[in-house]
């Protein structure tokens, strides 16, 4: 499993760019990823140093179209901190 693999996405949301100051990123990430996983692969991708990660799953909102329900997935979203003087670049 690559690093790409583990990481899918960095969340731009109005939290996540709250956060950005205190050097932390929010990032969507594959469900069976753990922490060591997440961590090695930021650090690969973005070339930055890590210092602590944090995770959490966000269950899927039901939907409806038409007549029928169903669900969006479940996801894991990971918000990294950084050490002092890295900083990944969202533009």
């Amino acid at each position: 499993m690559t690093a790409y693999d583990i990481v899918k996405t960095l969340l731009r949301t109005e939290k996540g760019s709250s956060q950005e100051p205190q050097r932390k990123y929010l990032f969507q990430v594959f469900r069976r990823a753990n922490k060591i996983q997440i961590r090695r692969a930021v650090e690969e991708i973005y070339k930055v140093k890590v210092e602590a990660v944090n995770t959490a799953i966000a269950a899927g909102k039901r939907k409806r179209v038409r007549q029928e329900f169903g669900h969006t997935s479940d996801w894991k979203k990971a918000v990294v901190t950084l050490q002092d003087g890295f900083k990944i670049d969202v533009t």
